[in-house]
């Protein structure tokens, strides 16, 4: 039986290296991958030709251009031109070269900064956004509402996940423009270093957070990929195609910080700047939709910010770090 041809797009980014991790101990699967210098996603003649060349079958969107509340706060055109772009020329290239299955993978930004929670799929479309990230939860949005249509217009199998505040080997640490989880291994392992008498957090440290390990999203993504159409299409709505992935549980930024203090072994001051900008209140996942599908998250927070911090240590020389 012939290997399926799989494009992962953006294999070398977190979410990307994950998935790319768990198909390779998988049978009958041939690895697409393609380097950024060699394929520009944002580019749509390049797209084009990729996917004429290849006989994709199956393709996994996790390529995009990401960021913390800094970056998205100072950068907010090129993370709606970017992520636009890069959503628009895979999905089209992919129906225009008859791609079986497509997995697109969004953020659970694209929900109203004020959506009841915990945050369910139908949530979409219901408020208005956070501003600090808005141009790239519209991106992201535009990203579910094209699988939608190209499956209601054409009969395309085009499936959208979307996850909580993913963590793990291979995340980005640096302080300008990375993620909470990242930014504080680093701010506090620095600190420690260092011998600081204390650590500055931005914010008031009351918002509330859901993390998901990304070894466990790249799992999801696997299973909601492999699920027949017929079992896709069982626990989802016409209206609403996407399906959430998270852990089903949250924690404040304050006990955010604690656990990730003990971890790195900081014995100093945790300090907040309230000064600074929030985000959300809060942002939790309804994961009852992903359950229905026969998928849980394994992996807990305090084990998953071990494992990530052993990676950073093991890592630092390479990471280039600012």
């Amino acid at each position: 039986m012939k290997n399926k041809n799989v494009f992962v797009a953006g294999h070398g980014g977190m979410v990307g290296s994950a998935i790319v991790k768990r198909l390779q101990g998988l049978h009958g699967i041939n690895l697409v991958l393609v380097s950024r210098t060699d394929l520009d996603l944002v580019n749509q003649r390049s797209v084009d030709d990729f996917f004429k060349k290849n006989a994709i079958e199956q393709v996994y969107l996790a390529a995009a251009k990401v960021g913390g509340i800094w970056a998205n706060d100072t950068m907010p055109a090129q993370f709606i031109y970017e992520n636009l772009q890069i959503a628009s020329n895979v999905i089209h290239a992919a129906y225009q070269n008859n791609v079986s299955k497509l997995l697109f993978l969004g953020s659970s930004c694209i929900y109203p900064k004020l959506a009841p929670q915990p945050m369910s799929e139908d949530s979409l479309l219901s408020g208005k956004l956070e501003p600090t990230n808005e141009p790239y939860a519209i991106a992201k949005i535009a990203g579910i509402k094209l699988c939608e249509s190209y499956c209601r217009q054409y009969g395309c199998d085009f499936r959208s996940v979307m996850p909580t505040n993913l963590y793990g080997p291979n995340d980005n640490f640096d302080l300008e423009n990375s993620h909470v989880i990242p930014a504080l291994l680093r701010k506090f392992h620095d600190a420690k270093v260092n011998n600081s008498e204390s650590v500055t957090i931005w914010g008031s440290g009351s918002p509330k957070r859901e993390f998901l390990h990304v070894d466990d999203m790249a799992a999801a993504c696997i299973h909601v990929m492999n699920l027949s159409k017929e079992e896709y299409s069982q626990c989802t709505e016409e209206k609403v195609s996407h399906v959430n992935v998270g852990t089903g549980v949250d924690c404040s930024i304050l006990e955010l910080a604690n656990k990730i203090s003990k971890v790195v072994e900081y014995t100093g001051d945790i300090r907040f700047d309230s000064s600074k900008p929030d985000g959300a209140p809060r942002k939790l996942l309804k994961v009852d939709r992903l359950k229905n599908m026969g998928w849980e998250s394994n992996i807990l927070l305090d084990e998953g910010l071990r494992d990530t911090y052993q990676w950073f240590l093991s890592n630092m020389d390479s990471l280039r770090l600012k």
